[in-house]
């Protein structure tokens, strides 16, 4: 079977390997096992050194690299508009060739995927709609159209969409669907550290504004204001580090502050292992990794409740749903502090709900949709 991906992820080949984002590339290692050939059409980019990013596996699987499409401003817009009609013809070509098509939705090069499948309604295909599948949330038009085009069962034929929760009046070929980090034997013994002793706190994900980074270094701020012992640690990198960096120097927050950059999928770990408290705050997530990670080692979610999250969380018995309000986010984790029983008790629905979904349950559920 020659199976198609078409993602708005850049890739790029080093030493004969095709490398992306790791979490993207562990998810498609799944597929790989599943099907004779991968296509990857998806943008190409320069290789880098960044640890974020992992190769694939199979030899069999190849790139079909696209010019990336930037509407940011108006030049790029004007330069996007002129590359179209050869990314449309190249799509085409490699959908007519594919014996599955894959969609990751949301993206550019999915929306073009999305009218594209349309022409071949006895193809067999599947979508991964990786953002906020609420439909009254604010969101983009091109993420609204993608989501209209996928939940029409008469424009899109033979797709299974997989969205993240469990949403009313959804078409019958929308599957609430999982993600995963962890295998089974990745889940290994580990001691936390007592809270008593300190606080730890930690922020996982890119500094971008849209994820509100600074409120975690807000929160620090006031726990030790308050008398409390804590540190937090960044695993990230982007835009706002340099504000971050800023704020902890004028605030004398330097020692308490470690900001880690891009780290290995194993380095995560080993800081949520070491933490008490994720701090995430994102405006628009789906099902973020991040806090499903957390919960599988103990470290309970401070997070916002955007599309599935609220679920993820028990609506409030496996972690704590917040506003981005550093005052109320320090309420909270002084309460957990000082309730010790409660908060283990947190801890062991957190972990025992996240260990639910390994990459082999993952896997598995993959493989129906061929």
């Amino acid at each position: 079977m020659r199976f198609l991906v078409i993602s708005h992820a850049p890739h790029f080949i080093k030493e004969g390997k095709i490398y992306a984002y790791g979490p993207l590339v562990k998810e498609m290692i799944l597929w790989e096992k599943r099907v004779g050939q991968l296509v990857v059409f998806a943008p190409e980019m320069e290789a880098t050194a960044d640890p974020i990013n992992i190769p694939y596996h199979h030899i069999q699987t190849r790139l079909s690299s696209s010019p990336s499409l930037n509407f940011t401003s108006p030049g790029n817009s004007l330069r996007s508009f002129f590359k179209l009609p050869w990314i449309v013809l190249k799509m085409w070509i490699v959908m007519l060739k594919a014996d599955h098509v894959h969609l990751r939705c949301p993206g550019n090069l999915a929306l073009i995927g999305c009218f594209l499948q349309i022409l071949f309604p006895f193809k067999k295909k599947t979508a991964k709609y990786a953002g906020n599948w609420d439909q009254d949330s604010p969101q983009p038009f091109s993420y609204k159209l993608q989501r209209w085009i996928l939940s029409n069962t008469w424009l899109s034929h033979n797709i299974s969409v997989m969205v993240y929760g469990e949403w009313p009046n959804s078409s019958k070929n929308i599957k609430p669907f999982f993600t995963a980090s962890y295998y089974e034997n990745d889940f290994i013994s580990f001691q936390k550290p007592a809270i008593q002793k300190g606080i730890s706190l930690i922020y996982v994900g890119g500094l971008f504004a849209a994820k509100n980074p600074m409120t975690a270094l807000k929160v620090l701020e006031l726990l030790i204001h308050k008398g409390e012992d804590a540190q937090l640690v960044y695993c990230g990198d982007g835009s706002e580090r340099s504000q971050i960096e800023q704020y902890a120097k004028t605030n004398n927050l330097g020692n308490q502050v470690r900001l880690l950059g891009n780290v290995s999928a194993e380095r995560v770990k080993e800081e949520f292992i070491q933490a008490h408290f994720l701090i995430f705050l994102s405006d628009s997530e789906g099902w973020p990794k991040v806090v499903a990670e957390s919960m599988s080692w103990s470290c309970i979610p401070i997070t916002s409740p955007v599309s599935c999250v609220p679920q993820m969380v028990g609506f409030g018995e496996r972690g704590k749903l917040v506003t981005n309000d550093a005052e109320k986010i320090v309420h909270e984790i002084l309460e957990l502090k000082n309730n010790p029983v409660e908060l283990e008790l947190m801890q062991l629905k957190a972990r025992n709900w996240a260990r639910q979904f390994t990459l082999e349950k993952f896997g598995e559920e993959l493989g129906k949709l061929l």
